[in-house]
């Protein structure tokens, strides 16, 4: 079973704490990313459960087992770094054999393990390659057959995709989701992107500052933010925030505009509040807010306007054709049923 439990797993750099007591519960098969900025312990906890960084406090446990004072090559891991680290002298087939090697694995059951593994990632004609004769996409593929070749429990991916270029990295985003439906083997993702995140989680954990924010499938994240930092952290555009007041159960700016709400989500009369909405819930409406067009950025399929409503700019994104220009009106309505309230002063989502 792959299973993965983290409980109150803490991180100290002398008196410098980088996590702050987080608990994970991965189940067996799942395929959890773990997403934020730069600096906000993704990594670190990655390599704590990779018995690549010790454990300050708390546990880790891998398959029911405690795996805290364990090294790596026991834990039952393979993980895949966003460097390739291939060998430049070996073969494809000699990198990605090269574990089983090392443990003594007779050479037929290494070949084995290699050929099913090259048939899996579509590399049965690149196996007598070497690594300067593959391209970006073909190397991280390799790198991945490497960890497969180990039947791990659990696979570990590091930013694999960093490195690489847009387009390849949409194709590769695909390919590993792809594979782990394949193999059903219990996967841990570090990315800083939440498009990725987003696109290929069963559920996401998104971090920030060595805690967890919110743990939730990616439309959990979507549609209902915990608070201010998943909100705008999670979605592109991101989601647009105004500030105001409750004043007679309607949403009041700083301007003086006013956003009806239909309920005021556990808001109380005169409290400050952040209003969010996402760019898509715009809608163009002659009888909405007064709005005026900065930047028109049509994309084909959709045009992205971002614009001033209710003295904040804001981003909208609309499937009609929009012809205005640059500094004139563009009137928008928001949709009441997709508005979000969060307290202004904890940043914490207020629900009815």
């Amino acid at each position: 079973m792959g299973t993965v439990s983290i409980k109150e797993a803490r991180k100290a750099y002398g008196a410098v704490e980088v996590l702050h007591g987080v608990s994970l519960d991965i189940a067996d098969g799942e395929f959890v990313i773990l997403v934020g900025p730069s600096g906000c312990g993704k990594s670190t906890l990655l390599r704590m459960i990779a018995g690549l960084e010790e454990i300050s406090g708390g546990t880790v446990s891998i398959a029911d087992r405690v795996v805290n004072d364990l090294p790596p090559k026991q834990r039952d891991i393979a993980m895949v770094f966003q460097s390739y680290a291939l060998y430049p002298h070996k073969t494809v087939a000699q990198n990605m054999g090269f574990s089983l090697h090392l443990a003594r694995t007779p050479k037929d059951e290494v070949a084995r393990r290699v050929d099913d593994a090259a048939r899996i990632l579509g590399l049965e004609k690149l196996l007598d390659r070497y690594p300067r004769q593959l391209s970006g996409g073909q190397r991280q593929r390799v790198a991945m057959g490497r960890a497969i070749v180990r039947d791990p429990e659990v696979f570990l991916f590091d930013e694999p995709l960093s490195n690489l270029d847009a387009k390849l990295r949409v194709a590769m985003r695909t390919e590993i989701k792809a594979l782990h439906q394949r193999l059903g083997t219990t996967t841990i993702y570090v990315t800083h992107d939440q498009i990725e995140a987003m696109t290929m989680a069963d559920r996401i954990v998104v971090m920030h500052d060595g805690i967890v924010e919110q743990i939730g499938t990616p439309l959990e994240l979507y549609d209902e933010p915990a608070n201010l930092f998943v909100a705008e952290f999670i979605g592109s555009p991101a989601m647009n925030i105004v500030e105001g007041r409750i004043t007679d159960g309607q949403f009041v700016a700083r301007d003086g505009t006013t956003v009806p709400l239909g309920q005021t989500r556990g808001a109380v009369e005169g409290q400050a509040v952040k209003l969010g909405i996402r760019p898509e819930d715009l809608i163009l409406d002659d009888a909405g807010l007064a709005g005026t067009i900065i930047t028109i950025e049509p994309t084909g399929s959709e045009t992205h306007v971002t614009l001033t409503v209710a003295g904040t700019d804001i981003s909208g994104v609309f499937r009609e054709r929009i012809s205005n220009r640059p500094g004139s009106a563009l009137p928008v309505r928001f949709n009441s049923d997709r508005l979000h309230l969060f307290d202004a002063e904890t940043g914490v989502r207020l629900s009815a």
